[in-house]
This record gives C-alpha cells, structure tokens and sequence, in this order.
C-alpha cells in the first residue's frame, strides 16, 4: 500500500525525531495519527502515500515551537528535498496545505480532503486520551502545582474546546470521533466522576 523506500526514510529519518517530544506529541502519538489517517482515507480517492507522509509529518514543527507548529511541520515537509524522489511540485504543495491546515483551533476548514483526513485523524476525541493529554500537557508547564490546580485547568480547556459551540471542528465527522465526543461531553456533565478519573490520571503521572 505505501511505496516500500519512502516508509523506510520515514522511519528511519523523520520517526525518531518525535521520540523527544512530550508525550501528547510523541512517537506513539503519530503512528495513530498514521494508522487513523490511512483508514480514513479508505473512504476517498486520494494518493495513500500522500496521506502517510502528511500524517508523519504533522507535528514535526512542534521543536521549533508549538503556538506556530503546523506552519513550521508545513515547511520542514517542503524543504525536505528527498521527498521530491516521491513527490512532484505540486503534491508536496498539496501536502504542505494539509499540515498547515490541521490544527483543532484553525478557525478555517482544510482546503483540501488531504487536510481534512489528517485534522480529523489528529482529534483521537476518546476520553482517556483527551483526559491524559490535558493532564500531562498541565503537568509539563506546571509540574509542583497541586492537583486542584490541574483539575481546574482541565475542567477549563475541556470546556473551552469540547463543550457545545467549543473550537473543535470535525471536518469528516468520523463514527469513532462522533462517539468519543458524545462520551466526553457526557463525562463533563458529571464532575465528580471526571475529578475521578482526572485524579487517577494524575496519580498515575506524578509517580513515575
């Protein structure tokens, strides 16, 4: 399904890169962004290679700063000149808009379906990934702060993006991401059992 020497420079040159990373944004975070892009694009006709490398190299800006992350993973896919061996001109272009374009805050929808798999495929709108992610997100910036102070800032960037009329957007509305939203929208209706599972997340971070 995808073209056996790019999957190897991938692997082996762009990959390893996220393993520094924090743990939202991880190695493991961008092989299921991979996978999730790759069933998605089951669905359309589109390039499956294109899909792959606009997937592995979503995140890639994040070590040059996270706030402007999808403009600078855009340039990096771009500038990488062994992706021409793979790529004309114009897909790499195609596959720039797409990265560019994934961010859950983007106030503008893809302007391809190549943004649109990738951005939705990022989502992973599942409780327990959405929940742990806030909380080590939090913990990377504030690590001595008590877990009220945690609790209170999930409880904030949940609602700030998930709620109804949040700045989520879900381009492809996905049978997975549909549920996972209903899911995590029931659990905010229900603080003492989200203070729960927030506070077994946090115990489970600050021991390791």
């Amino acid at each position: 399904m995808i073209n056996r020497e790019l999957q190897t420079y991938i692997e082996t040159e762009i990959l390893p890169q996220y393993d520094s990373f924090d743990k939202g944004h991880n190695r493991l975070h961008i092989n299921q962004v991979i996978t999730e892009s790759l069933l998605l694009a089951d669905a359309y006709v589109v390039d499956k290679n294109m899909v792959y490398v606009i997937a592995a190299y979503h995140d890639i800006g994040l070590s040059q700063g996270r706030e402007l992350h999808h403009i600078f993973s855009g340039e990096r896919l771009l500038a990488d000149i062994y992706l021409t061996r793979w790529f004309s001109a114009d897909q790499l272009i195609i596959m720039r808009d797409a990265i560019e374009d994934h961010r859950a805050s983007g106030k503008q929808a893809p302007r391809t379906i190549y943004g649109c798999i990738v951005a939705e495929a990022d989502r992973d709108i599942s409780v327990s990934v959405v929940l742990r992610r806030t909380v080590q997100f939090g913990l990377k910036k504030y690590p001595t702060a008590p877990f009220a102070v945690h609790l209170n800032r999930t409880i904030a960037h949940l609602n700030e993006k998930y709620a109804e009329g949040g700045y989520l957007q879900l381009h492809l509305h996905s049978a997975k991401n549909e549920r996972g939203l209903a899911e995590l929208r029931a659990l905010m209706l229900d603080e003492k059992e989200l203070e729960k599972q927030c506070f077994a997340i946090f115990k489970e971070e600050t021991c390791r």
